[in-house]
């Protein structure tokens, strides 16, 4: 008796959290900004990809739905100096449907890259469509060439007085837990400058656009 007491209690307890898994396993993960984080067909509709041929639109593109990257400067580190130093950053560039083209930072002296930006400012940042629905639902690995993905180099600087406004809004905007960052981390804004384009979007190579064709691209 015992033992079927025990059983009918585990299918019943089974029963009861099967549609909670199934809820976890099935439903995007929601994210900073009031929407799902790398998840825009959810919330949002992702728009299509820009047509291929016109690589400056897909570097925007790109840029504006893509929420962090991988910037990478050189390391002061006495163990790994002058080598490749790679970290993630959060970044946006401007509030959602209103994309400027410069990624934006918000950045602590206490972190290893902003030492590495202090004595050599030269960067390059990677954002990929990986981080978004687009590449699972066609089956593209990050890796693959039809998985878009831009680098960009350029000097990080911080954001002047003029641009103050705007780089906090669009921050705070898709990352809104930033805003209870302690101060103590001396936090500040900071922005890409960007110099080279490049785009890998087909097979063939990366497409070279240049800053001029980047931010000639209206953005719809």
């Amino acid at each position: 008796m015992a033992g079927r007491a025990r059983g009918s209690a585990r299918s019943l307890l089974a029963a009861l959290l099967a549609p909670a898994l199934a809820a976890l396993l099935v439903s995007p993960a929601r994210g900073r900004g009031g929407r799902g984080h790398g998840d825009w067909d959810a919330a949002a509709q992702l728009p299509p990809l820009p047509p291929r041929e016109d690589a400056a639109r897909v570097a925007r593109f790109v840029a504006h739905v893509c929420d962090w990257g991988a910037l990478a400067s050189l390391s002061t580190d006495p163990a790994v100096r002058g080598w490749a130093f790679a970290d993630v950053l959060s970044l946006s560039d401007g509030p959602p449907g209103a994309g400027s083209g410069v990624p934006y930072f918000y950045l602590s002296p206490l972190q290893q890259s902003v030492g590495n930006l202090q004595e050599n400012p030269h960067a390059t940042l990677t954002m990929s469509l990986a981080q978004t629905n687009f590449c699972r639902k066609k089956g593209f690995d990050p890796q693959s060439p039809l998985c878009a993905h831009i680098i960009l180099s350029g000097t990080v600087t911080k954001v002047n007085q003029t641009e103050m406004d705007f780089a906090k809004h669009s921050l705070f905007v898709r990352h809104p837990e930033m805003k209870t960052w302690p101060s103590s981390h001396n936090w500040f804004f900071a922005k890409l400058n960007i110099t080279n384009i490049w785009v890998l979007d087909y097979f063939g190579g990366p497409k070279i656009v240049t800053p001029e064709e980047y931010y000639n691209v209206t953005v719809q």
